[in-house]
């Protein structure tokens, strides 16, 4: 999980990742990126100067830079808590990811000012005027600048840091039992599983034409893989090896025109006779195809005793989509 954590002055974003990190979670703020930007220009680590850094980065290279580039930074199933968010492109980049929540720490301003005079930073207000000044030039309407307020308002959760630090871990530490497994990505069902392959494997064609791939699958176990192109051993369709498809792609044949035999098989015909040359019985078994089949490869999968085809997207011929009908095998087509 990523743990993104926003707020004012002072209301304890820095306690909030310190606690996460004795949780284990790693931290990354998005300043660091700002102040090595700053140490290799040789310019002084100051606040003001980390505004004006980041307004400039985020106007060349789009608002939601820093994010992208603390993103490179981590590893898959590893928790993460993020800091310095300040652009609600950020945030919007962050949440692609699925396991990302942001939080809001919030504290009345007396209390926020009332710390600020303890650990007196020399940056530090030093008056209510002064904190609300300098809060102030963290909220602009300028979409490649800091804009506090917007990316607070994007915060799923608020937890209120106005009482001791024993309380705050405990706020924090339910907060993470509570979202821990609702920010797991969800998986997809079989058929979006199973379909998702034969995505994949039409990316194996080496016909001319459309890529298509197929799955063949028994009790969610995959028997075997199909895509088109020419059989095994002869030249790719995509080198020459079909005169048909070759003919048609330089203009000489229209689309549907077999006065050149094509010589490419389809994916349903490769994944059934891979099956078979496997030695896998594909009698009850299931067919996901990127296509619904054509009238060909309809009455292989007739006569191969697959009981049920799922398709992405429908291909144009009635008679193989009848015949499958006839024959009592499913066709479904997902959506």
């Amino acid at each position: 999980m990523i743990i993104g954590v926003t707020g004012s002055y002072a209301s304890g974003k820095d306690t909030v990742a310190e606690i996460l990190k004795k949780m284990n979670f790693y931290h990354f703020s998005f300043s660091d990126i700002l102040r090595e930007e700053l140490q290799r220009r040789r310019d002084p680590v100051t606040r003001d100067n980390l505004i004006a850094i980041g307004n400039e980065l985020r106007e060349i290279y789009g608002p939601d830079i820093l994010a992208r580039l603390t993103l490179e930074k981590i590893k898959d199933g590893e928790n993460y808590v993020f800091t310095s968010i300040r652009n609600p492109a950020e945030v919007h980049r962050l949440k692609e990811q699925g396991n990302f929540l942001l939080i809001k720490v919030v504290a009345p301003a007396a209390v926020r000012l009332e710390r600020l005079k303890k650990r007196n930073r020399e940056e530090d207000p030093k008056t209510m005027k002064d904190l609300l000044q300098k809060e102030g030039l963290e909220n602009t309407a300028n979409p490649n600048a800091q804009q506090l307020d917007t990316v607070a308002k994007l915060a799923r959760v608020t937890i209120t840091n106005d009482g001791s630090l024993e309380k705050l871990q405990g706020k924090v530490e339910q907060l993470v039992k509570d979202w821990l497994f609702k920010l797991q990505s969800s998986r997809p069902d079989w058929d979006h599983y199973f379909m998702n392959i034969a995505e994949q494997v039409k990316m194996r064609c080496n016909c001319l034409s459309a890529k298509k791939g197929a799955v063949l699958v028994r009790d969610k176990i995959i028997l075997s893989t199909g895509y088109n192109g020419t059989p095994k051993g002869i030249t790719h369709c995509t080198e020459g090896g079909c005169v048909r498809c070759t003919s048609r792609h330089l203009g000489k044949l229209k689309s549907g025109d077999y006065s050149e035999p094509c010589i490419c098989c389809h994916a349903e015909e490769n994944a059934i006779v891979q099956a078979a040359y496997n030695g896998a019985s594909t009698k009850g078994s299931a067919l996901y195809t990127t296509f619904t089949p054509c009238t060909t490869c309809a009455k292989m999968i007739i006569n191969a005793g697959v009981t049920e085809v799922i398709a992405k997207v429908m291909y144009p011929d009635d008679v193989g989509t009848k015949l499958l009908k006839e024959a009592g095998v499913g066709l479904r087509v997902l959506g």
